[in-house]
Parts: structure tokens; sequence; C-alpha cells
């Protein structure tokens, strides 16, 4: 069995699917934090975050894109952290920077995807190339376009670890949110796995779900491959995917909630119309939507109970 080895000073809180998972690094000059949460969590992960600095504060946040499951903590944290001594620096892609700048919730994709997230500000952008300090380490900062055309990952050579976010978990990868926009980024995708493959990680802590190392990176990137090939070949499969998975999302978000009130949540939601328009335009909406939630349910996603749809 491959130990798992995090670099001095790193701790990584493992979050359920509505929370990315939030790294914190305790230097001995500093402290910071990559990615926030969702929300409706950011009351727990300010009190994970506390229970760990105790009585330090928090020197930096860091984003490795601004999809909501990964900066709906920003506000919370800034708003404890921002004091007459000190402020936490915050860090975004360098992409979207204007956007928050305006807070531009379509942008941001916040609108479109029927999803939270407050408004924060920044101090800081990071590019291809840059190099961050967390805790004592440098990091290197490397683009992942695909399931986030801004996104990015970190990557610290000595140990090899490697901070992928989402654009690599165990089983796969996140959505990628330009294919359901009509936009082409299969192509960024397969690409972000290559330089992956050539950082030749030993640790990976995803955005999602547990650290993994050693031969489960080789057969994560083996995954990730197959399951973007299948898409490639077959871009529907990828799309009902998507759908599914912001059904459930919002799911995670909400527990339960009137199946009535689900589907016209659903059509007010810039994506499912575009997906649908896009892909299955001869479908009805309401039909198509209910199709949906009746494969969550058969799926063990979700449930029926006294007219409601249940999170499982």
């Amino acid at each position: 069995m491959n130990m798992i080895n995090l670099p001095v000073g790193v701790t990584v809180f493992e979050r359920g699917w509505l929370s990315s998972n939030n790294v914190l690094f305790i230097g001995k000059d500093s402290t910071a934090l990559v990615d926030t949460g969702y929300c409706t969590h950011a009351e727990q992960t300010l009190a994970l975050v506390q229970s760990a600095l105790k009585e330090r504060s928090l020197d930096h946040i860091i984003n490795t894109h601004l999809h909501s499951d990964h900066c709906g903590g920003n506000a919370a944290l800034q708003a404890t952290y921002t004091t007459a001594r000190s402020t936490v620096k915050t860090h975004i892609p360098q992409g979207l920077a204007k956007h928050v700048a305006s807070w531009d919730e379509t942008a941001l994709s916040y609108k479109p995807s029927g999803q939270n997230c407050p408004r924060f500000a920044f101090e800081h952008t990071l590019k291809h190339g840059d190099e961050v300090q967390l805790g004592d380490t440098k990091w290197q900062v490397h683009a992942a376009p695909g399931h986030d055309q801004h996104s990015i990952i970190l990557f610290e050579p000595e140990t090899r670890t490697l901070i992928s976010a989402d654009a690599l978990w165990q089983n796969g990868f996140g959505v990628v949110f330009q294919e359901l926009e009509g936009e082409r980024a299969f192509d960024e995708v397969a690409q972000t796995l290559d330089v992956i493959e050539r950082l030749n990680p030993q640790t990976v802590i995803p955005g999602h779900g547990a650290v993994f190392v050693g031969d489960a990176v080789t057969a994560a990137l083996v995954t990730a491959r197959s399951r973007l090939d299948g898409f490639v070949h077959n871009p529907l499969k990828h799309t009902r995917y998507a759908a599914k998975v912001l059904l459930k999302y919002k799911l995670l978000e909400l527990q339960s909630i009137p199946e009535s009130a689900f589907i016209d949540w659903a059509k007010s939601t810039r994506y499912f119309e575009m997906v649908r328009g896009r892909w299955f335009a001869d479908k009805p909406m309401d039909i198509w939507l209910a199709g949906y939630i009746e494969e969550l349910i058969t799926g063990g996603a979700a449930r029926r109970e006294g007219g409601l749809i249940v999170n499982v």
C-alpha cells in the first residue's frame, strides 16, 4: 500500500461533493488556504480553518478556479480574517479578474448554473508560469483549461505533490462546461492531462474525493483518458452526464424540494435550456427534465418522498 505523505505544514480538509476540498498551509511566516467550498458550507469551512490555525491569522486565499464550490467561502473568510492589523490576500486566476471586479454573475457561471456565490474581492491574479508561496514552500502555477477555461493547478516539484482541482479526480474530471456552451474544449482536457502526466506527481490532492498517490495516480490518468475518449466519440454522453450533475448539485444544496419546483428551477436555469436547445430541441422541457430526475432516482442518487425529491 502506498503511504500518503503530504508536504510539511499541509492539511487537506476532504469535503462532500457540494464543497470542494480545502487545502490549508501553515508555515513559519504565513498561512494559506486553497479553495474555500460552497457558500452554504461557509460556516463549516470557517470552523475547520479556525480550529487548525488557532490564534494565527489566515494570510492568503488561493482559488484554483471560480466555480461556486471552490470560492463560495471566500467572502466569509475575508470578513473574518480582515482586521485592523491584517488583511487576508485573495489570489484568483487572471482570466476572470475583470468579471470578479465587476461581479458579472453570468460570466462567472453562477446565474447559468443556478448556483450561488457571495461577492468577494481579490488582490492578486495567478497565471501559467507563476510561482506562489504557500506556507514554507513555493508551488508552480500551471494552466489547466478544460473543465474551466481559466483553471489552474498547483505543483510542488520537490515532493511531486499536485493540487489538481477538477482537472483530475481519482475517477475522472469535472464537467466540461465550454462543451455545453457549444465551444470545443475536449482537446483542452486532453492537453491538461498531458501536462499532469509530464509533471509526474507522486501525490494528487483533487478538488473532490480523497488524496491519492503512486500507482493510483497512473490509474486515474488512464481512467480520465478513457472517460474523455468516451465523451469525444459520444458528446451526448457528456451532455446527459452534465445535466444530471447540475441537478444533483442543486439537490445536494437543498436536500429536498417539491418535484414541480425542482423542474421549475431547472427551466429557469440557462445551462439546461442551452443544452436542450442544442441537443434535444424536439423534446418538451418538462418531459426532458423529468427523465433526468427519474435517472437520478433509478441510479440511487435521489428518491421520492411525499411529493418531494430527496437527496440520497
